[in-house]
């Protein structure tokens, strides 16, 4: 089996990686490329990776250097203002943004293949000349591209997230972006306090299920690998199996205080109006900001027993396709932000897939 060779601009804390990780193909990682140290930090605590093969500006990389040694170039720059010279409206006119750099690479490495992601606002940013010029550029350079905005509630995640995502080929080949599939779980299947108050038990309930007494002749059963037999009262006795889980599951840091809570789930001024939703089934796009707690009409908050939290960073990985094994080595802050600015790892597993990319073969 062919091994993947992967380079990255603005990388990120690396959602193609993990990605790939999650499909387990197997993959070298030729270099990776973000100018912000904190997310430096996360991404060498996560993927094999190390001080040779890092770039902290884009503007460093000598693409010539790599030439023929990638397979996959994948990188997403922000939608900045273009500055239009001329008429072309192509590669030249690109100079000076940071996605020339990034056709730049594409250019001088030639990959077999590139995804640029991007917001949906690409689309009509300067009044559609952006995306012109994207297009262009991408013509220019001689790629087959395909191009289509995927939403990730889609995609098996429940976050309401639209993403340009454009899909280049050095060879004539065709692709269809993966079909939608139905989405099975709610963010609330993805919090760390899903289970409803209502089914923890009462200090009395703790008292009976914890009797030595009780254990002893299987009444009750903490934690079981093996069911005891259930019986049909036995929700409302206080028998059968229970569930121990450590106190504060959710730090109390997450919880709002009344002020605050006050403040999120007003309507906004008159100039900005937002209608204050908590517990929703599908998340609203988790904001790069989200740690300055924006209103419950613009960020994504949850109660339990009457009170309101904010996502857990843990939670915000999950809403983006992050299994677990992440390791979370940054600030609250600063996992926020990075999270917010990633890629949803399930969209990005079903491109993958329609390109030809499985654990099993790599056809580009």
């Amino acid at each position: 089996m062919s091994l993947l060779r992967l380079a990255t601009a603005f990388s990120g804390i690396g959602a193609i990686e993990h990605a790939l990780k999650r499909m387990r193909v197997k993959h070298e990682l030729v270099f990776a490329c973000d100018n912000d140290p904190h997310v430096k930090q996360s991404y060498f605590a996560n993927y094999d990776m190390d001080g040779s093969r890092w770039f902290d500006l884009v503007q460093n990389i000598d693409g010539k250097k790599f030439k023929g040694k990638v397979d996959l170039l994948v990188g997403g720059t922000p939608c900045q203002s273009f500055s239009l010279v001329g008429k072309r409206r192509g590669f030249k006119d690109a100079r000076g943004t940071l996605f020339y750099e990034f056709a730049r690479l594409v250019d001088e490495i030639k990959p077999k293949a590139f995804i640029f992601e991007n917001v949906k606002g690409l689309l009509s940013h300067d009044s559609g000349k952006t995306w012109e010029v994207i297009q262009n550029t991408f013509k220019e350079l001689g790629y087959n591209y395909y191009s289509q905005v995927l939403n990730a509630k889609e995609y098996g995640i429940p976050q309401n997230r639209e993403r340009l995502f454009v899909v280049g080929f050095r060879k004539n080949k065709d692709y269809k972006f993966p079909n939608p599939v139905e989405l099975k779980i709610a963010m609330q299947d993805l919090l760390d306090d899903s289970i409803d108050s209502k089914y923890y038990l009462p200090e009395k309930g703790i008292q009976f299920v914890t009797s030595q007494k009780n254990l002893d002749k299987k009444y009750t059963q903490i934690n079981g690998r093996v069911a005891l037999c259930q019986k049909a009262n036995q929700q409302f006795n206080w028998h059968g199996d229970f569930v121990f889980e450590p106190a504060g599951k959710v730090p109390e840091k997450y919880f709002l205080s009344d002020k605050v809570a006050k403040y999120v789930m007003a309507t906004g001024t008159k100039n900005f109006y937002s209608k204050p939703e908590t517990d929703l089934a599908v998340a609203r796009p988790l904001l790069a900001t989200m740690a300055k707690m924006h209103r419950a009409g613009v960020d994504n908050y949850v109660t339990r027993s009457g009170r309101i939290r904010k996502l857990s960073p843990r939670e915000c990985l999950r809403l983006m396709g992050f299994d677990d094994t992440f390791k979370i080595v940054v600030s609250d802050t600063q996992i926020y932000r990075q999270t917010g600015n990633s890629i949803v790892v399930n969209v990005l597993m079903g491109v993958l897939r329609n390109m030809g990319i499985s654990a099993t073969k790599i056809d580009l």
